[in-house]
């Protein structure tokens, strides 16, 4: 199968991150604006969390065949950190995530209106009483498991045709109880675009937690990916009996 070019990939990777943005971010201010004052429900959190699932599923179907759909800046910074990626293409993969992060929370913008902005617009932020290292650890646990699964999902040994699936299962798992704590961002682009976006247009955002998620992701997916290159190294196999050294039982000649 014919290699696409870099800028196809990156092109790709923008256009994945938005829409993973737009249909999964969007899905909270959504929520809320048709809920009005009505108190937040386990039933919207799961809608929540079925949104960003089956965005992603419908991305690694529709452009992991291009550029792999990372659509996450943690998942490349791991997949390189374990050699499955060269580190010169690290770079270009960010920028195109947060470039598409942000385009997507535009689109919410867009399509939802100021009421969306009012309304939060998703952008990650801590839960009421949650302190820096309690969202540390449980975005650090959910990007754990995300790339956990990823890592699992693309290895040639896996049953074929169900990455898509496996990932975006695994996504909507994470956010039901990593959610309440820090709104489940577990991806660095789908935390900064939403921000970058509230802020432009006078939204509520809490700088200060930045630099806790983007730490906790980044470390949270490259532990998964030095895990998974564990459990995936073969030990060395053991002499077969036609190259073993011959041991003498008799008596030296």
């Amino acid at each position: 199968m014919e290699e696409n070019s870099y800028p196809q990939k990156l092109l790709a990777e923008t256009l994945g991150t938005a829409v993973l943005v737009f249909i999964g971010v969007g899905s909270v201010p959504a929520a809320a604006i048709i809920g009005g004052d009505a108190p937040f429900t386990m039933a919207q959190l799961g809608m929540i969390s079925l949104a960003f699932a089956t965005a992603v599923i419908a991305m690694v179907y529709a452009i992991g065949h291009v550029s792999g759909c990372h659509i996450n800046p943690a998942i490349t910074v791991a997949l390189a950190a374990t050699r499955n990626l060269p580190w010169r293409l690290v770079p270009g993969y960010i920028a195109a995530q947060v470039v598409g992060a942000v385009l997507g929370s535009l689109a919410i913008v867009g399509v939802l209106g100021t009421e969306a902005v009012d309304a939060g617009l998703g952008i990650a932020a801590y839960g009421e009483g949650v302190g820096a290292g309690q969202a540390f650890f449980a975005e650090a646990v959910g990007t754990f498991i995300l790339a956990l699964v990823v890592f699992g999902a693309i290895d040639r040994r896996a049953v074929g045709g169900f990455a898509g699936l496996a990932i975006g299962l695994a996504v909507f798992a994470i956010i039901i109880p990593v959610a309440p704590v820090t709104g489940s961002s577990i991806n660095p682009a789908r935390t900064l675009g939403p921000m970058l976006t509230g802020e432009l247009f006078g939204g509520t955002v809490h700088w200060t937690q930045l630099p806790v998620y983007l730490v906790a992701e980044l470390v949270g997916a490259v532990v998964a990916g030095v895990v998974y290159s564990a459990l995936k190294a073969r030990p060395a196999a053991a002499p077969s009996q036609a190259t073993a050294p011959v041991v003498s039982e008799g008596v030296p000649s």
